[in-house]
C-alpha cells in the first residue's frame, strides 16, 4: 500500500491566541503555492503577487462522460518509418553455371566481333523530353514515400481523471481534485480543479485551465488562466498568454520564445502524448526536459524517471513508472516545491498519483480515486 510520507497527528488548524489575520495568511501563503498540476511550483511570492483581478476565467466546454476507461495494455508506439532504401540496379539476369559459362563465351565473341566494327550512332533524344533525367535522391523518395507518423497517433477523447488529495499542514488536510480533458477537433482544453475542505464549504478552491491548438509536436498553448479562493480572503487571478513572438507573463513582462513550452496545466497531456508516441522514454535512468511558463518566469524543469512501481488504488492494483523534478533553481530556501507524478501505462499514460512536497512534514498527496471517465 502507498504509505503516507511522515504523517504527524491531527492538529488542528486554528490555534488558539493566534489572530485570525496571522493564520489566514498563513495558509493562504502554503496553500496558494500547493498546486495540482505535477510540476515544481514557484515561490510563494511568484505564485501570490501577480494576480490580476480583472482577468476573467475563459469558458469551459460542457462535456458528458458516459463510461469508464478499462485497465488495457500501454498503446502501441507510433511507427518511425524508415527510409526507403535505394533500388538495386539491374546487372542481368541470374543464370544457372553452365548457362553463365555459355553466355560468358558468346559475351567474349561479341567483343572480338565488336572491336572489328564501327560503333552504332546514338540514338537522338525526344523532342520534348531530355536526353536524361538525374534519379530521384533517397531523401526526396523517403519525403514521397513515407507515411506521416503524426497521422497515426489518435488523440483520446475528452477524459476525466478524479482524485482524493490528503496531505499534512499543521495537521491533516482533506479534498478532492481532478483533471479534465477536453478536444473538439483540433483545439484542446486542460482543466485541473482543487478542494481543500468539504465540498460545500471548502477552506481552499483553485482552478486552473489551458486553452489551444494541437500540432505534430504535441499541445500548444494559446492562453492559461488560474483562480484561486481561500475563505475569508478576496479571489485572485491570473493570466500567461502564448504568441509567436514569446510568452507574456502574468505581470505584463515578455519572455522570447520558447520552442515546446506548456503550462502548468497543459504539461500533463503533453507528457502523456510524448509517452504514447516514445514509450522508451520512461527507461529508468532517463531524464524529460519541459519548458514550463511559470506566472512570473520560464524555465526548464528536468523530470527523472525512477523505474516501475505499483500502485494500490480502489478498483485495484496499477503498474505505474514513477518520475522526479530535478529543478535547476529548485531548493528549500528559495521556497519552491517539489512535485513528483506516477505515470499509469494502462490507463493510456495518464498520472495516476500526484505528489506535492514542501517538506517532509508538508505535502498534498493525489491518488487516482476511480477509473479515468470517458465521454465516449
Amino acid at each position: 500500500m502507498v504509505r503516507r510520507l511522515n504523517p504527524s497527528p491531527w492538529r488542528a488548524l486554528v490555534r488558539a491566541g493566534e489572530p485570525w489575520q496571522r493564520r489566514a495568511g498563513a495558509t493562504a501563503v502554503l496553500i496558494g503555492v500547493l498546486v495540482v498540476h505535477g510540476c515544481v511550483a514557484d515561490q510563494v511570492a511568484e505564485r501570490m503577487a501577480d494576480f490580476s483581478v480583472d482577468a476573467a476565467m475563459p469558458p469551459r466546454i460542457d462535456v458528458a462522460y458516459v463510461r469508464e476507461m478499462e485497465l488495457s495494455k500501454p498503446p502501441e508506439a507510433a511507427p518511425v518509418a524508415a527510409p526507403a532504401p535505394a533500388a538495386p540496379k539491374k546487372t542481368g539476369v541470374m543464370r544457372r553455371p553452365e548457362q553463365a559459362a555459355s553466355a560468358a563465351s558468346a559475351a567474349q565473341d561479341d567483343v572480338v566481333a565488336q572491336a572489328t566494327e564501327p560503333p552504332p550512332p546514338e540514338p537522338a533524344a525526344a523532342p520534348d523530353q531530355p536526353a536524361s533525367a538525374p534519379a530521384p535522391s533517397a531523401s526526396a523518395a523517403s519525403a514521397v514515400e513515407s507515411p506521416n507518423t503524426t497521422d497515426r497517433f489518435a488523440w483520446p477523447g475528452s477524459t476525466r481523471v478524479s482524485y482524493v488529495l490528503t496531505g499534512n499542514w499543521r495537521g491533516e488536510l482533506h479534498g478532492s481534485a481532478q483533471v479534465e480533458w477536453v478536444r473538439v477537433d483540433m483545439r484542446y482544453q486542460v482543466h485541473l480543479d482543487v478542494v481543500i475542505g468539504l465540498p460545500f464549504a471548502p477552506l481552499y478552491t483553485r482552478r486552473t485551465s489551458s486553452e489551444g491548438h494541437l500540432a505534430p509536436e504535441g499541445l500548444v498553448p494559446e492562453r492559461y488562466d488560474e483562480e484561486q479562493k481561500l475563505v475569508g480572503t478576496d479571489r485572485r487571478r491570473a493570466t500567461i498568454r502564448f504568441e509567436p513572438e514569446g510568452v507574456v507573463l502574468a505581470n505584463g513582462q515578455r519572455a522570447g520564445p520558447w520552442p515546446g513550452v506548456q503550462d502548468q496545466t497543459s504539461q500533463f497531456v503533453q507528457l502523456t502524448y510524448l509517452f504514447t508516441r516514445n514509450p522508451q522514454l520512461l527507461a529508468a535512468g532517463n531524464t524529460i526536459e519541459v519548458p514550463l511558463a511559470l506566472p512570473r518566469r520560464v524555465d526548464r524543469w528536468v523530470y527523472e524517471v525512477l523505474g516501475p512501481e505499483t500502485l494500490y488504488t480502489p478498483f485495484g492494483a496499477v503498474e505505474t513508472v514513477h518520475l522526479q523534478p530535478r529543478s535547476r533553481r529548485a531548493s528549500r530556501a528559495s521556497g519552491e516545491l517539489t512535485a513528483e507524478i506516477w505515470f499509469a501505462p494502462s490507463l493510456a499514460y495518464l498520472p495516476a498519483r500526484i505528489l506535492i512536497r514542501v517538506d517532509a512534514e508538508t505535502y498534498l498527496d493525489l491518488m487516482i480515486q476511480r477509473k479515468p471517465q470517458l465521454a465516449q
